[in-house]
């Protein structure tokens, strides 16, 4: 096994698994609105690809890195602490800038799956992870956050 391999992909879970408690805490936050049923279907495709991603993990043998996702946990906590320009309740700057962090990590995981399809090889190597419907999914994500992302960035960012 390559070593550098291994060392991205314990890497590459930990982005996940913050990008998947990111998701969760965003769409409890949005909760009875288009944007929290939007977020439903997106963290529950977060979830699912972190679960992909630990399979493949243990396909290669290789095991996850329990401190480096505990620190992604932590951090993602640590980051709602974050002035938000409110300081009781949810604001549309926390909305914007969640739904700004969600599709980065998403176009993020799209490229993970090309590259570990690709550049590393796996998609020959193990043909039973269908690396093209995970990058279709990606799209979908990505395609049903961004109308949100907009209408939330115009109502946080919009000069008055």
């Amino acid at each position: 096994m390559n070593d550098f391999l291994r060392i991205y992909l314990k890497d590459q879970l930990a982005l996940g698994v913050a990008w998947r408690e990111l998701a969760r805490r965003s769409k409890g936050s949005n909760k009875g609105s288009a944007l929290g049923e939007a977020l439903e279907l997106v963290s529950a495709g977060i979830a699912e690809d972190v679960e992909t991603f630990k399979q493949i993990m243990r396909r290669l043998g290789i095991r996850p890195d329990p401190v480096k996702t505990g620190f992604a946990v932590v951090a993602e906590r640590i980051g709602r602490l974050k002035p938000n320009g409110r300081l009781t309740s949810y604001s549309p700057l926390s909305r914007f800038e969640e739904l700004e962090f969600l599709v980065m990590g998403i176009q993020g995981k799209k490229q993970l799956w090309t590259t570990l399809r690709d550049l590393a090889g796996l998609g020959a190597s193990l043909p039973e992870f269908d690396f093209d419907a995970l990058i279709d999914r990606a799209e979908q994500q990505l395609q049903a956050l961004e109308p949100h992302r907009v209408r939330a960035g115009v109502e946080a960012l919009e000069l008055r």
